[in-house]
């Protein structure tokens, strides 16, 4: 460890000590940590009106593989990937499997696509043609066994299925064909496999959107059974819905399932978590902690997020710093003081002790965390100093970069 990087994380263990807080214990959480990547993030991408493409591009699956191994050497907390089917189809599953390991990866959650292809024009399992339900369900039940190939153990869905115009379709004739088809899938997962159900407010479609929110994926659970959760991308609602107060309902429940983190100003916006609002994602952590510590609670943290005009790999690296950052000051709050604060009334102080542990610079306990496993205590600047991205642009000139489709 660098001279100044210990004298700033001495200074820090010495503040932190005399707000009793027990740093040996918040380093341990921390390095618990896991945090899941994308596929698809590693690969080029855009708005509506363009993609943008960038040198260094992985080719195919597995060259994205190799883009996350640096994510996950230079963090230390990421060693899974998620896929996105059929955008990383290849012909032996075993040998990705294997060449993620032999990375010092593993493959995560198993993403179908029911969104691009033309026959979904009215949706997937919602859609009133029976052989595009037919279409829509065998290719859930194909990603089931290539999550069984894989050795995951989540299927993580999201339905782009609703209508543009008001008398399209029945709405309660729409969420029985959905119940339909997700009945038959949830009945050929193994025992320990579980689905993870996403909602979007919007887009799409524009008119209703048959997951719309954390209730309407909720009571699809709830049909389904208790390996079906709910899953929520921090993007996918209102503006000014309270995700936090939605996330500890979920909590309550026992039916939150997992997160695609990151950040939005308008609507589903994709951007680096943290990076509009990391309050939120702050007080997200707060609401977390403490379900953490119940053995029978598994949260998947996953990311979700589309880096169009920024270099994919730095993007990826900050996402995750961001995250470390934020579950560290969450890991400061002083828990016993905000409970007995809360049932005094005292209102101002309990929220001064959420804003004393926000305020705390925890960048030097990242640091050496990040050292301690392995990584980099700047992750970012040691990367550009590697040479990895000017070395792959130059191998990978030739052929097809991946992207959306």
């Amino acid at each position: 460890m660098e001279a100044a990087l210990r004298q700033a994380y001495e200074a820090f263990g010495e503040t932190q000590a005399e707000r009793g807080v027990d740093l040996g214990a918040v380093e341990e959480r921390l390095r618990a940590q896991r945090v899941e990547t994308p596929s698809w993030g590693y690969g080029n991408s855009g708005t509506r009106f363009a993609v943008f493409p960038q040198p260094g591009v992985p080719r195919n699956p597995f060259e994205k593989l190799q883009d996350a191994a640096q994510v996950h050497a230079h963090t230390g907390i990421c060693p899974s990937v998620a896929l996105h089917i059929p955008w990383d189809r290849v012909e032996d599953y075993r040998e990705l499997a294997d060449y993620a390991a032999s990375l010092g990866l593993r493959l995560g959650a198993i993403n179908p696509n029911l969104f691009q292809d033309e026959e979904y024009r009215l949706g997937s399992v919602c859609n009133p043609d029976p052989a595009v339900r037919r279409r829509a369900t065998d290719h859930l039940l194909e990603c089931v066994e290539i999550a069984g190939e894989v050795k995951s153990r989540v299927l993580s869905l999201w339905l782009a299925d609703g209508t543009n115009y008001p008398g399209q379709d029945s709405f309660v004739e729409r969420r029985g064909r959905m119940l339909e088809c997700l009945s038959e899938v949830y009945g050929r997962m193994p025992e320990d496999m579980r689905l993870l159900l996403e909602y979007k407010l919007f887009e799409p479609a524009f008119y209703h959107t048959d997951l719309c929110d954390w209730g309407t994926a909720l009571t699809m659970c709830q049909k389904l059974g208790e390996r079906a959760l709910v899953l929520v991308d921090l993007g996918h609602h209102a503006q000014g819905v309270n995700v936090e107060h939605i996330v500890s309902l979920l909590l309550d429940e026992g039916r939150l399932g997992g997160f695609h983190f990151n950040n939005r100003k308008y609507a589903d916006d994709d951007l680096i978590v943290g990076s509009v609002n990391p309050f939120e994602l702050f007080l997200i952590y707060v609401e977390l902690l403490e379900a953490e510590e119940n053995p029978g609670v598994r949260i998947e943290y996953m990311i979700d997020q589309a880096h169009n005009i920024e270099p994919k790999i730095e993007a990826m690296i900050l996402s995750v710093m961001n995250l470390q950052e934020a579950y560290a000051k969450a890991l400061l709050v002083d828990r016993e003081a905000l409970r007995e604060a809360r049932r005094s009334g005292d209102v101002l102080s309990a929220h001064r002790v959420l804003l004393d542990a926000y305020s705390a610079d925890v960048r030097p306990l990242c640091a050496k965390l990040r050292e301690d496993l392995g990584g980099s205590a700047d992750p970012v600047a040691a990367f550009r100093a590697s040479g990895y991205l000017e070395r792959v642009a130059e191998e990978r000139r030739e052929g097809r970069p991946a992207g959306w489709g």
